[in-house]
C-alpha cells in the first residue's frame, strides 16, 4: 500500500510518500493543479491513502482523488500540530510529520461531510451573508433619516414611512446616496426572498430538519444549519459533547485543586453558533423551562451569559430530537418524565 502524508497550500503541496515495497521515504512538491493531477492520476489501481490537515481550498483534489479511487483522511489541524515534539517546522517537516502518523495508526481523522453537504451550506452562507448586508444597508438609510430629524425605528420600513423617507429633502450627493442604497435594498430583498425559498425546499427534503422545526425558535435556516453541521447524531457519545462540539463550554484552566473557567471555547462552528444564540432568545420566549432558566441564570449572574447557556441547552435539545427521530412534543414528554 503507498501511503502518502500530504502537506496542503492554496499553490503547492509537499508530498511525503511511503511505499511498503521499497525502503525510504520519498519526497515530491506538486503544484496545482496540473503537477499535481499527473503525479496522482498515475497511481491510478494502486491501494493508495493520503492524509492531510483540514483546511480550505480543496474540494477539487478532494474530487480528484475520489475520481481515481484513492483514500484521503482529513486530520484535525490542532491535534495534528500538538503531536509535532520538534519545534521546527517546514513544508518538508510537516508531510513527513502526516506520513508518520499515518503509519503509526496515530493519525487524528475527523468526520468530514460529504460535497453535496457542503454545496447546501454554500445556500445558507449566501443568505447569511445577504442578511448582513442588508442590515448594513438599512442602518445607513436610518443614519440619513435622522441626519434629517426623522426617527422611525421599524416603521422606516413600513410603505408610509418608505415614502417618508424617499421625500426627505438632501443635498445632491446625499440625495444620490440615498437613492444607491434604496436600489440596493430593493434587490436585497428579491435576493433573500429567493434564498429562502431554496432553504424551504432543503428542508422539505429532510424530514430531520422538518421535525427539529417544531421546537419553538427554531426556524428552517436553523434546522437545516443544525442538520447539516451535526452530521449522524451518533457520532456523538451524549449531549454535552455537543456542547463542546459547537464551542458552547466556558474554556478551563485548572491545576492543583484550583478551578478557573473562562469565556466559551468559541471552538466550533461560528455560524451556527450565532444561530443557536439567536434561536436560543427566541425559543426561550415560548418555552417556559427554557424561560425560567434565562431568567433564573440572568437574576444571578449575567444576560450574555444566560444567552449563550440557553444556547448550549437548545443545542443539546435538537441533538437528542435528531438521534432519537423525536418531535418537539415527544422531547418535552421524555424530559418531563
Amino acid at each position: 500500500m503507498l501511503i502518502i502524508g500530504c502537506d496542503f497550500h492554496p499553490g503547492f503541496q509537499q508530498v511525503a510518500i511511503f511505499d511498503n515495497r521499497k525502503a525510504g521515504i520519498e519526497q515530491k512538491r506538486l503544484g496545482h493543479r496540473q503537477e499535481a493531477e499527473e503525479f496522482y492520476r498515475s497511481l491510478k489501481g494502486q491501494a493508495v491513502r493520503v492524509g492531510m490537515e483540514a483546511c480550505g481550498h480543496y474540494p477539487w483534489f478532494e474530487r480528484l482523488l475520489a475520481s481515481l479511487g484513492i483514500e484521503l483522511w482529513m486530520g484535525d489541524a490542532a491535534r495534528v500540530r500538538a503531536a509535532a515534539v520538534r519545534k521546527q517546522k517546514t513544508d518538508r517537516a510537516d508531510a513527513e510529520h502526516l506520513l508518520r502518523l499515518l503509519m503509526e495508526d496515530r493519525f487524528p481523522r475527523i468526520w468530514v461531510p460529504s460535497l453535496e453537504v457542503r454545496d447546501v451550506r454554500q445556500l445558507l452562507v449566501e443568505r447569511h451573508k445577504q442578511v448582513q448586508a442588508r442590515t448594513r444597508t438599512k442602518n445607513q438609510l436610518q443614519a440619513l433619516a435622522l441626519g434629517q430629524g426623522v426617527q422611525k425605528k421599524r416603521k422606516l420600513w413600513s410603505e408610509a414611512g418608505r415614502g417618508e423617507l424617499e421625500k426627505l429633502e438632501l443635498l445632491p450627493y446625499a440625495r444620490q446616496r440615498r437613492q444607491h442604497l434604496l436600489q440596493t435594498l430593493d434587490q436585497l430583498e428579491a435576493e433573500i426572498t429567493e434564498l429562502n425559498r431554496q432553504v424551504a425546499e432543503e428542508v422539505r427534503r429532510r424530514p430531520e430538519a422538518v421535525k427539529l422545526m417544531t421546537h419553538p425558535g427554531v426556524g428552517p435556516v436553523t434546522a437545516l444549519s443544525m442538520v447539516l453541521t451535526l452530521g449522524p447524531a451518533e457520532r456523538f457519545e451524549n449531549a454535552r459533547k455537543v456542547g463542546s462540539y459547537f464551542g458552547l463550554i466556558p474554556s478551563e484552566h485548572s491545576s492543583g485543586g484550583r478551578q478557573q473557567m473562562g469565556p466559551i471555547s468559541k471552538q466550533g462552528n461560528p455560524f451556527l453558533r450565532f444561530l443557536l444564540v439567536e434561536a436560543g432568545q427566541s425559543a426561550a420566549r415560548y418555552d417556559q423551562e427554557l424561560r425560567r432558566f434565562y431568567e433564573r441564570l440572568a437574576r444571578r449572574r449575567h444576560r450574555a451569559l444566560a444567552k449563550v447557556a440557553v444556547a448550549r441547552k437548545l443545542a443539546m435539545r435538537l441533538y437528542l430530537m435528531l438521534r432519537e427521530d423525536w418531535n418537539y412534543a415527544q422531547l418535552r414528554k421524555a424530559v418531563c418524565r
